[in-house]
């Protein structure tokens, strides 16, 4: 039986900024006593569970995390559209009875305060309809505050306490299923996470660099003045990443209400986005998009662990890809000699030596 699958991945990227700090700098961490480059579990996170492979496999289990659900919620009942269009932001047809725009205000202030703190309201602005916290809504509360909107306008009535019975302690919304949801007002709604992430960080030793650069203005002839129209500058940084998760199964498919089906195809999901999507920072100017170059899986009951001591001492030389895939088999076997079978099955897909394919590994994660 499989309660936990971990997953490590080494990715390579060129000149790239995925993930910046406060000043706009590649984040880093010192490994090892020497420093190397990090992209944090949130924008990984982030960028798999708003990726099209999540779309196309998952359909209509992703949520929404906003803090301006309210916003929407008004919007919708002063256009008398339905919600999902409004958050979708596309233009559809009049379903509903127009609200007026300070009765609409107040009504969707009651419904987005039953997820968390309003912000403070002020009459000539929507920021009352905002909530402090970041809230994660699945599609099943979503369409509950769709139908309620409709309810409402239609009555011209504001909402009932039963009506604002809205949230969903039972829900199929993958990405809080994996990744979790923490309601400060509303705790028993809490969700934790079946999937747990490490920052991605270089097997190698990295230096920032400085890009300094000009743009041209194309009507500047040269006439009178031949300088640019704008100077700037950004710093960046390559290298060779390596990434681990862990996924509890067992919480997974409890979080998803028991549908085991729903669970498979997360998991084939995350695995093919962990494979091939990369982080969205940066990406017009240094066009830094890139596969795995290896991966491994592991099912089993084992207590997990990651690898990353395999890079304690930064890998250098020519052959990095090669020695690193080598140094990470090896700290496996090594892990294995002390304390015994780490996992009951594995699989290998090493883009370096052209062994194993993607649709290999989707299908080992489900098996």
């Amino acid at each position: 039986m499989t309660k936990f699958i971990q997953i490590h991945t080494l990715v390579s990227y060129p000149p790239s900024n995925l993930n910046r700090d406060d000043l706009g700098r590649p984040k880093t961490a010192v490994m090892g006593d020497t420093q190397r480059l990090r992209v944090s579990s949130q924008s990984l996170k982030r960028a798999w569970r708003t990726s099209d492979v999540f779309k196309e496999a998952l359909g209509d289990h992703i949520g929404i995390r906003t803090k301006g659900m309210g916003v929407s919620i008004f919007k919708a009942l002063t256009e008398g559209s339905r919600l999902k269009d409004v958050l979708d932001n596309v233009t559809a047809p009049v379903v509903n009875e127009l609200v007026e725009e300070k009765i609409a205000k107040e009504w969707a202030k009651m419904i987005a305060g039953v997820f968390g703190k309003s912000k403070k309201d002020t009459e000539d602005s929507l920021t009352g309809l905002e909530i402090e916290q970041l809230t994660h809504f699945s599609p099943e509360e979503i369409t509950a505050i769709d139908e309620l909107v409709s309810k409402i306008a239609a009555s011209g009535t504001a909402p009932s306490k039963d009506d604002l019975d809205l949230l969903r302690k039972d829900h199929t919304a993958v990405d809080i299923a994996m990744f979790g949801r923490m309601l400060a007002s509303n705790t028993k709604f809490n969700t934790e996470a079946a999937v747990q992430v490490s920052h991605a960080i270089t097997v190698n030793k990295v230096a920032v660099e400085d890009d300094f650069f000009t743009a041209v203005d194309d009507l500047n002839r040269g006439e009178e003045d031949m300088g640019s129209g704008h100077l700037g500058e950004t710093e960046f940084a390559s290298g060779l990443f390596y990434t681990y998760i862990c996924v509890d199964r067992e919480l997974l498919e409890s979080n998803l209400g028991g549908d085991k089906e729903l669970a498979d195809k997360s998991v084939r999901a995350l695995v093919e986005a962990m494979a091939k999507v990369s982080p969205t920072g940066k990406q017009n100017s240094f066009a830094s998009r890139a596969y795995a170059s290896y991966m491994m899986i592991e099912k089993g009951k084992q207590q997990p662990r990651s690898l990353s001591v395999a890079y304690l001492e930064a890998v250098k030389g020519k052959s990095m890809l090669k020695d690193a895939i080598e140094g990470l088999k090896q700290t496996n076997e090594n892990m294995e000699k002390v304390y015994g079978p780490c996992c009951e099955d594995r699989s290998e897909m090493n883009a370096y030596t052209g062994e194993g394919t993607l649709t290999k590994m989707l299908d080992f994660v489900t098996n």
